[in-house]
């Protein structure tokens, strides 16, 4: 659904948030914080007029093209950076703080591309980053407790007399449900304020951030079906992810 050059961006966006991703999650990677020291600064001469590696001679020429400011890419590597260092959050406000920065941006940056700029699309992309980010969080619990980290604000877990120790040693998943379904609750309203937004906008410009939001919410729905209750992250079949690519297409909501 978009040309050439869009997609040849998208690819070059993705390809820096894949190695930043994996640098802050790779086990293999002998000292990942040095590593992302080295991607601010290269950003830093990307910006600069000075890039020293391919990535970098890539982003900025698509920089260029598509009038990407440098926080795109730097507001990342800041939450890969609080990924490392085992950042905690006292409330879902504080929270935002990460989901700003690990998925608002990356949709920000991918507004850019669309060529869909202003207020509106800030909105689009926090409302809609925030949605796919927190059912990120509810699928991939399990698997980031085996990393260390707790992305549940502490304030939810002692709502149900839970706390990030607890969480981390090992609770049985009926205890952890109700956490993640409250988690959910706001996963579903950053939806349905997502959905919202886009309405009235360009089809063809909003398109891609329809599949997504028909995509994740599917996957939500699958987890709400298992009340919540899983050891192995829930996730969608390819034929389950067409199938809502399909819908993207032609329904105006995404699906409850």
């Amino acid at each position: 659904f978009l040309s050439e050059k869009q997609r040849c961006a998208l690819a070059v966006y993705y390809a820096f948030c894949r190695l930043m991703d994996d640098i802050a999650d790779e086990p293999d990677i002998p000292n990942p914080q040095e590593e992302l020291n080295f991607w601010q600064e290269e950003i830093q001469r990307v910006f600069s007029g000075s890039p020293t590696t391919d990535l970098g001679r890539e982003i900025a020429q698509i920089s260029k093209d598509f009038d990407m400011p440098a926080d795109r890419f730097l507001l990342l590597i800041e939450g890969m950076r609080a990924d490392l260092q085992g950042k905690t959050y006292g409330s879902f406000d504080e929270l935002t703080w990460y989901l700003w920065r690990v998925a608002g941006i990356v949709g920000l940056a991918t507004l850019d591309i669309l060529r869909f700029k202003g207020p509106r699309a800030e909105q689009l992309a926090q409302r809609l980053g925030f949605a796919v980010q927190t059912t990120n969080i509810v699928r991939d619990v399990y698997d980031d407790i085996k990393l260390n980290r707790v992305y549940l604000p502490e304030d939810l877990l002692e709502k149900y007399d839970l706390d990030r120790q607890k969480v981390l040693k090992g609770v049985p998943c009926k205890r952890l449900a109700p956490v993640l379904k409250d988690l959910a609750e706001k996963s579903k309203e950053f939806y349905r304020l997502a959905c919202q937004t886009m309405q009235g906008q360009p089809y063809k410009q909003m398109l891609p951030c329809r599949i997504m939001g028909f995509v994740y919410r599917a996957n939500l729905a699958k987890i709400e079906k298992v009340d919540f209750c899983f050891s192995d992250a829930v996730k969608l079949t390819k034929f389950e992810k067409l199938l809502h690519c399909i819908y993207a297409l032609f329904k105006t909501d995404f699906i409850d």
